[in-house]
């Protein structure tokens, strides 16, 4: 066992898993990491459970230290990392490849160069208590996380705070010049800054939308508003008005394309709320949703229409590979 203290927890950093999965019907959200490509390749490159517990960083700056040797991994967002002991000052860390460490040392993310959430993982996971099969934190249903002691008893469900430790699984006695790092391969690892290009799979009241307002979704140009949030990604541009009425409120999917009177579309998170009643077109590919979740505010984002067929067997893929099982 070793333990990771935070000396600097970072604007919004949650202890998040593969999602709270089934739980919809008593009003939850799913939660879970927004990523799941770099949360993906994380465990994996650290052989861990395909489900166990990461740190999810938004914007960066967490420093931590530990009293043993870890073996650690960061994917998503590059924050120019350093690890830094008595002996060393701001040695770089690569990201996207496993390291040590060590007993002693402090681990320093700065702010993203490109991109918005960074996974940090250990190898064998954090211990956490599971609440209804998942660690995952959500905010707004207070759930998951560490628990902590409050004045009237215990809370959950928020976001890592200074002096907070956490347990690892596993601590690695790693002599030095022994350790062999693995990487994820260079055709895998996301370039942030390119432009994003969402495919929507028509579905839900898409029959309800004319030829030329779908025209208009497809050929505008979005920007992701500064009011994002890990419920759902809200757009700024120009309105495409309202069309459909507002309907009887209905179960939202993950990835859902919800259009608002304003005219705005708005893309459903995981920490989405279960029921809502304004139209639907369709639902963002399940593997296009790592690269809206890895958008700052101001990105420039297009909706493309999707071919069901191929996107659902780039998912399988993607589920296989990993391990998921989902």
């Amino acid at each position: 066992m070793a333990t990771i203290n935070v000396l600097k927890a970072g604007m919004h950093t949650l202890i998040q898993d593969a999602g709270r999965l089934g739980v919809a019907a008593v009003g939850l959200s799913q939660g879970g990491a927004a990523d799941m490509h770099g949360y993906c390749w994380a465990n994996y490159l650290l052989a861990n459970d395909a489900n166990a517990p990461q740190l999810e960083i938004t914007f960066g700056q967490l420093s931590i230290t530990t009293d043993a040797n870890i073996c650690c991994v960061l994917t998503g967002a590059d924050c120019s990392a350093t690890i830094s002991s008595e002996s060393v000052n701001g040695a770089a860390v690569i990201p996207w490849q496993t390291f040590v460490l060590r007993q002693g040392e402090t681990l320093s993310l700065g702010y993203p160069r490109a991109g918005l959430r960074t996974y940090l993982a250990v190898k064998g996971g954090f211990n956490v208590v599971p609440v209804r099969g998942s660690v995952s934190t959500v905010v707004r249903n207070q759930l998951g996380g560490l628990l902590h002691e409050k004045q009237h008893g215990q809370q959950q469900g928020l976001p890592l705070a200074i002096g907070e430790q956490l347990s690892v699984s596993e601590a690695h006695h790693v002599p030095k010049g022994d350790f062999l790092p693995l990487s994820a391969p260079s055709r895998c690892i996301p370039d942030y800054s390119q432009p994003l290009v969402l495919r929507v799979i028509e579905s839900y009241q898409a029959e309800k939308f004319s030829s030329t307002f779908k025209t208009h979704f497809y050929t505008n140009s979005y920007t992701l508003s500064p009011h994002s949030d890990r419920m759902g990604c809200r757009f700024e541009g120009e309105s495409l008005g309202e069309e459909s009425q507002g309907i009887i409120s209905e179960g939202i999917a993950y990835g859902a394309v919800q259009l608002p009177p304003d005219g705005l579309p708005i893309v459903m998170m995981n920490d989405r709320q279960t029921l809502g009643g304004y139209p639907k077109i369709g639902c963002v590919a399940r593997v296009d949703m790592a690269k809206l979740a890895q958008s700052p505010p101001g990105k420039v984002v297009r909706f493309q229409r999707g071919d069901v067929s191929l996107l659902t067997q780039e998912w399988q893929q993607f589920s296989r590979f990993f391990g998921l099982s989902f």
